[in-house]
């Protein structure tokens, strides 16, 4: 059960009883010549963990199951056979340790405790650990038949002053057990049995800490996955497979009376969808939270908090990727998945998983905190259980399950954090810089990412100053890296100043942008003013040589290049020092870092120049921004005979193609339009193809992304989704341009 202030639990799988430790911010002043807000500090409250996970040895296998001590000894269980230290390499330095190992919090080290879990046939594995509230026992359930000689049956008792067997505590449990949680007399029990001591009990069970089965009785119908008690101790939240519970329709979580097993809260059809399950439970003073997996559609992956005070649901998220695990420590809620798709709750779209994240407990937006392992071996989703403990005056996380690797390094099986110090610095920021207007530099930065601070002090260092010239605060997550710009006019036309810049935590600061320098313009450059003057709400001109598209108006609609595009290629579309990006036609693109509503009218304007005969798209909307989008329409692609097609999906897919091709290697003005007129497409300057009969496109929330998204399903779908050639000057607007402002643009291309 979890202690109501600190949200530990006293016994159970994998959590402890402790007393909170205190948090020490290494944060100091920060201090500048101008200031856009506070300065950051090391982490984000109400997160209280840094990021940085801690050298720990490692098994060989997989760890399901985790308990800490009050000693600062963390003990835990699995399917593997040895361990080794943190840098040795599988097969080599390593240890003996038959599906148990015990480490010190504090070191991530062995500590001298070793036991060997075994089973005369097939593979013995240990699915749960529990300490009593006097630590004096550590119980222990799975698939095993023997510790270290001693004959059991998949349950065992051992006393951690010695390490041993306990002797006088053998009850026969006839399969796995899943899941412990221990008050001073009962032991609670889940699993896959139905007999207990000889006795029916389905799936869930308790007997006294004498190893007497209790008349307690919660039988379900299917495989019983967690077990947790409330801070009172009057009932037992049980989570798994079920849809019944004593009789009761209950499917995958129940409440039931400590003492008699009775049905206290049950959870209709439709609460957890049938295709989910409850992997994991944890308790905090007022409130319960569930770790959520579904197979199939339909599924539920997501966690839910629920109130105590009348076990009704309090929040709930809704992203996908099943949760095995989740841990309370001073209000926020920690959890294990691998969570790929969090976009219905207005977070990360469909991307590379993600497998461990920190929410408050009152409230389901994600917190910055993103320390990261791989899927690795077994099913393989990657962290399985979580603990804690206090050590040496630190609150140590212990994560473990399936991973190879933490954070991008080597690192099987084991891993930890602490409450500090932080010592991960801020990415390098991207830069760029933009004098389309007279009289002044505007330098555009790409917000950076830190992995457990959601909000960063930028510093801005100009002509090589160490002093910086102004700094700013920006909050930024990893799928949100938000245009930051700072307006310079104490310069003046003619002059050259270069500008870098750097991010803090508080704590740490990163190293200093590359230089990037621009000559200060004594008149507007006439194509970007009459673009910006028409109203573009998105204006990328590809003069930035990193990761970062800038955005040259207002909106600061910022792209992410993708796959290491070709930048500041020249000569580029329109007369002047802007340069273009180039693409491979296999998988480089851009897309916009903000999210967008479907535009009910809207104008895409970009350069292209090319040879291919694959074809590609050039500009379009997606619902995805690191995989093809499922939902696609709004763009503009080539045939492989050159041709262009602008499309949208008003019923079906809906298109009109320019009757010329446009694969000739010269650089060629793009402008297709969408409202209240229809559609209609442009090439240099002049209207190519065009109907009044569609006004309409799909309604879904999404992305501006350039040069490649799926085009499947696409009338004279091209031979690559792709696109193959130089882009420059992309734009976009939220209205449908007019035949004289598409032919104005173009003619200003050579206007400087």
């Amino acid at each position: 059960m979890m202690n109501g202030t600190t949200g530990r639990r006293r016994s159970g799988r994998g959590r402890l009883r402790a007393a909170a430790a205190a948090l020490c911010l290494l944060a100091g002043a920060l201090t500048a010549a101008a200031s856009g807000g506070s300065p950051a500090t090391a982490l984000t409250p109400p997160v209280s963990l840094t990021a940085d996970d801690l050298t720990t040895w490692q098994t060989n296998g997989i760890v399901w199951s985790m308990a800490g001590s009050d000693a600062g000894v963390v003990y835990t269980g699995g399917t593997f056979s040895t361990v080794r230290p943190r840098d040795a390499a599988a097969g080599t330095s390593e240890r003996p340790a038959v599906n148990f190992a015990a480490f010190d919090a504090a070191t991530g080290a062995p500590t001298g405790c070793s036991l060997s879990f075994t089973l005369s046939s097939g593979t013995a594995t240990v699915r749960a650990l529990a300490l009593s509230p006097d630590q004096k026992t550590l119980y222990v359930g799975g698939k095993f038949g023997s510790v270290s000689g001693v004959g059991v049956s998949n349950f065992a008792a051992i006393d951690t002053a010695t390490c041993t067997p306990r002797q006088n505590f053998k009850v026969a449990v006839s399969a796995t057990v899943r899941a412990l949680a221990v008050t001073a007399d009962t032991v609670y029990l889940g699993g896959d049995f139905n007999s207990v001591a000889g006795q029916t009990r389905n799936k869930f069970a308790a007997v006294t800490t004498g190893a007497a089965l209790k008349p307690w009785k919660a039988n379900t119908d299917e495989v019983g996955r967690a077990v947790e008690l409330t801070p009172d101790r009057k009932h037992v939240l049980i989570g798994g497979d079920f849809f019944k519970v004593n009789g009761t329709t209950s499917h995958a979580l129940a409440v039931v009376d400590a003492t008699t097993g009775a049905v206290a809260k049950s959870y209709p059809a439709g609460f957890i969808p049938n295709t989910s399950t409850v992997k994991d439970l944890a308790t905090d003073a007022t409130g319960f939270y569930t770790a959520n997996e579904g197979t199939g559609g339909g599924v539920f992956d997501g966690r839910i908090a629920l109130n105590l005070s009348n076990f009704e649901q309090r929040w709930r998220d809704t992203c996908l990727g099943a949760t095995q695990t989740v841990l309370v420590h001073n209000g926020v809620l920690y959890s294990g998945s691998h969570a790929h798709d969090c976009a219905t709750m207005g977070e990360f779209p469909n991307q590379p998983r993600k497998h461990l994240l920190a929410q408050s407990v009152d409230d389901p937006k994600l917190l910055p905190w993103f320390p990261d392992t791989n899927d690795g071996i077994g099913e393989p989703v990657g962290p399985r259980v979580m603990a804690q403990a206090d050590k040496g005056g630190h609150h140590y996380l212990w994560v473990g399950g399936e991973f190879t690797t933490v954070n991008g390094s080597a690192q099987q099986g084991l891993t930890r954090f602490a409450d500090g110090p932080d010592t991960g610095a801020p990415w390098v920021p991207n830069v760029s810089l933009s004098t389309v207007a007279a009289g002044k530099v505007e330098v555009n930065w790409q917000a950076s990412f830190d992995t457990d601070d959601g909000e960063l002090t930028y510093r801005i260092y100009r002509d090589g100053a160490s002093t910086p010239v102004h700094t700013t605060t920006g909050r930024s997550v990893f799928w949100d890296r938000p245009q930051l710009r700072w307006t310079d006019t104490d310069v003046a036309a003619g002059e050259t100043h270069s500008y870098r810049i750097s991010a803090s935590d508080g704590t740490n600061t990163s190293a200093k942008s590359t230089a990037v320098s621009a000559t200060v313009a004594s008149a507007a450059e006439k194509y970007p003013a009459k673009v910006l003057a028409d109203g573009a709400s998105l204006y990328w001109r590809y003069d930035d040589a990193s990761t970062f598209a800038g955005d040259t108006g207002a909106g600061r609609d910022n792209g992410f290049a993708r796959n290491s595009p070709a930048r500041r290629v020249t000569p580029a579309a329109v007369t002047g020092p802007s340069t273009a990006v180039g693409l491979n036609g296999s998988n480089q693109y851009v897309y916009s870092n903000k999210r967008h509503p479907q535009p009910a009218k809207f104008s895409v304007e970009t350069w292209i120049r090319t040879t291919t005969t694959k074809g590609g798209k050039i500009i379009g909307f997606g619902s995805l921004t690191m995989q093809n989008s499922t939902q696609y329409d709004k763009h503009v692609y080539m045939r492989d005979d050159g041709r262009l097609v602008f499309g949208v999906k008003s019923g079906s897919a809906r298109t009109i193609t320019t009757p010329a091709a446009y694969n000739n290697g010269a650089w060629h003005h793009v402008v297709a339009t969408q409202g209240s007129g229809g559609m209609a497409l442009y090439v240099d300057g002049k209207l190519r193809a065009s109907t009044a009969l569609y006004t309409g496109n799909e309604k879904y929330d999404g992305y501006w992304r350039v040069g490649g998204d799926n085009l499947n399903g696409w009338p004279s779908r091209p031979t690559s989704d792709f696109f193959a050639g130089q882009l420059d000057e992309t734009a976009v607007y939220p209205t449908a341009l007019s035949s004289a402002q598409v032919s104005a643009h173009y003619a200003l291309r050579t206007a400087g």
